[in-house]
């Protein structure tokens, strides 16, 4: 016999079992594990060929490019431009391709808690 408890919709008349089982919210999943996950992998590579040529190829790092300026020190300061590139380009997919789904999913669920 099955518990009563998991068979029925909270007081608030909202099963979020089947919200988070439905075809939209697997739609936002995907879109957005299918941004973050390249995006991530992308960072790790860049971060640790950073940190490996810092540490296995400290005479390429050393290069002077121009004056004082190495090729570590532009290296080191990509990562700051990438994490600010990443953060922005990640707020322009979020705003286009995220936010109307969880939109629609959000309005469809006040819908019914109002009509529960």
């Amino acid at each position: 016999m099955s518990d009563p408890r998991i068979d029925t919709a909270p007081p608030g008349g909202i099963d979020y079992i089947e919200v988070e089982e439905s075809p939209r919210f697997a739609e936002l999943k995907r879109r957005h594990r299918g941004f973050v996950f390249p995006m991530a992998i992308a960072f790790l590579v860049w971060y640790f060929a950073y940190v490996l040529l810092s540490s296995f190829a400290p005479a390429f790092m050393a290069q002077r490019v121009w004056g004082d300026i190495t090729v570590g020190l532009l290296f080191g300061l990509g990562q700051f431009v990438t994490t600010f590139a990443i953060t922005m380009t990640y707020v322009w997919y979020a705003n286009r391709k995220l936010d109307p789904i969880s939109s629609e999913i959000r309005d469809e669920l006040e819908q019914r808690e109002v009509s529960a």
